[in-house]
C-alpha cells in the first residue's frame, strides 16, 4: 500500500461544525449546490420511470445502482475500487464515514443495506433507500430481533448482497469504533454459500473534513459536500472474503472483520495508528477514553 499521509489536524472551523455550529456555503458554493441538485433531479426524472418499467418485465432492476453511482460522481467523488466485490451471497462489513458511503458502495457493487428504521420515514431519502432494497431494523425492538434476522436471511436467499455498518454511526476516517454484532446474528447459522467480505472506505486527505460527526446534522453535512469545489478520491477496498462458519459466532465474525479493516486503514495512513474517536455514541454505549 502507498505510504500516504492523512492529515489528522482539527481546524477550528471543523471543530465548530462538529459542535453543530453552521458553516454556510459561499455564493459560489450555493451555486454548486443548486447545479448538483438539479443534476440529481434530472437523473431521478429519467431513471425512476425506467426502474418501474423494468420491474414490470424483469426482476432486479439495475437503475438504483446506476443512479447511486451517478449521484456519487455528481457529489464530487471519484471512486476507485481496490479488490473485487463478490456479486451475490455476501455480507459486506464496512467502516462508516459519510452518508455518501451508501451511494458509493451501492454504485460500485449493487449492494443493499441494513439501516435504522427511522430512515424509512425520512422524506426522499427513505424512498430512495427503499428503491435500493434497504432492510430496515429497529435496534430498540428486542422482541422483533428474530423477525429482523429472518428479513436478512430472506434477502440473502434472494441472492442480494447486504452491507452492514457495525460501528453504528459515522466517524472521521481516522478512528474505528467497536463493532456491534447484533445484526450479524444471521451469520451464526448462515444461509448456504454466504460469505463475509470486509470493506474499507478511505476518503484519503478529506476524511477529516467529510466525516459526519458530533452534533452536525445530516442536512448540513450534505450541504457542505454538495457545496465543495472540485472532486475528491474515494477508495473502496474490498478485502479477502471468508466463510462465517470459520469463526463460529457473530462476535467472532465482527472481531475478525474489524481486525482486517483496522489493518488496512493503518496501511492507508502510511502505518500511522488509528486514534480514539472523540465523540460519544449512545447506540453502542461508546464514550471517548478521556470521558470515562
Amino acid at each position: 500500500m502507498p505510504n500516504r499521509h492523512h492529515s489528522g489536524h482539527h481546524s477550528e472551523e471543523r471543530l465548530a461544525i462538529a459542535r453543530g455550529e453552521p458553516a454556510p456555503p459561499s455564493l459560489l458554493g450555493w451555486l454548486r449546490v443548486a447545479l448538483r441538485l438539479l443534476s440529481i433531479l434530472a437523473l431521478l426524472i429519467a431513471f425512476v420511470p425506467l426502474h418501474y418499467f423494468f420491474r414490470l418485465v424483469r426482476y432486479g432492476s439495475p437503475f438504483p445502482k446506476w443512479f447511486l453511482a451517478a449521484l456519487t460522481r455528481i457529489a464530487g467523488a471519484r471512486v476507485r475500487r481496490v479488490g473485487t466485490p463478490l456479486r451475490r451471497d455476501v455480507v459486506f462489513i464496512s467502516n462508516h464515514v459519510s452518508w455518501l458511503d451508501i451511494a458509493a458502495l451501492a454504485g460500485a457493487s449493487g449492494t443493499a443495506f441494513v439501516s435504522k428504521a427511522e430512515l424509512a420515514k425520512t422524506p426522499v431519502v427513505g424512498w430512495l433507500a427503499s428503491l435500493n432494497r434497504t432492510v430496515y431494523v429497529q435496534r430498540e425492538n428486542r422482541m422483533g430481533v428474530a423477525e429482523q434476522i429472518n428479513q436478512l436471511r430472506e434477502a440473502l436467499l434472494d441472492n442480494w448482497s447486504i452491507t452492514v455498518f457495525p460501528e453504528g454511526t459515522t466517524t472521521d476516517g481516522h478512528s474505528l469504533l467497536p463493532f456491534k454484532s447484533s445484526m450479524l446474528s444471521v451469520l451464526e447459522t448462515p444461509p448456504p454459500g454466504v460469505m463475509v467480505q470486509p470493506v474499507v472506505l478511505d476518503y484519503r486527505e478529506i476524511s477529516e473534513w467529510i466525516g459526519w460527526i458530533g452534533e452536525e446534522s445530516g442536512a448540513h453535512n450534505a450541504l457542505r459536500v454538495l457545496a465543495r469545489r472540485g472532486t475528491f478520491r474515494l477508495d473502496l477496498h474490498f478485502l479477502d472474503p471468508f466463510s462465517p462458519g470459520e469463526h463460529g459466532n457473530r462476535k467472532a465474525i465482527a472481531q475478525a472483520s474489524r481486525k482486517v479493516i483496522e489493518q488496512r486503514l493503518v496501511e492507508t495512513r502510511g502505518g500511522a495508528p488509528l486514534r480514539d474517536f472523540a465523540h460519544t455514541v449512545e447506540a453502542i454505549r461508546y464514550t471517548p477514553p478521556d470521558e470515562d
